[in-house]
């Protein structure tokens, strides 16, 4: 049996821990209208965080929405916290079976 799947757009976040409240603002104005977030362990151009202290935490946002939806958050996102935080945004290709959720 093949279910049916619906084409999304799978966008990840992962920026310092302190933007998480604004983020959840953010997807959730824009039109997310889920998405899950979890503490993980980062490095990069800027350097290691390893989270081990409060101001040094990072999070994964991941939400799954429609490309247009995606699209707005990714532009906020780097709009208005790139310039001034580390963050780093991708998107992938997902199906989902129940797209009404998304």
């Amino acid at each position: 049996m093949t279910l049916p799947r619906h084409p999304k757009k799978l966008l990840v976040i992962v920026a310092e821990a302190e933007l998480e409240r604004a983020l959840v603002q953010d997807v959730r104005e824009l039109g997310a209208q889920g998405w899950t977030i979890q503490e993980v362990r980062s490095a990069a151009r800027e350097g290691v965080r390893e989270g081990a202290w409060e101001s040094d935490r990072t999070i994964e946002m991941k939400v799954i929405c429609d490309e247009s939806v995606a699209d707005t958050i990714a532009g906020r996102v780097l709009s208005d916290y790139a310039p001034h935080y580390s963050v780093a945004v991708w998107f992938s290709d997902v199906q989902v079976i129940r797209p009404e959720r998304f």
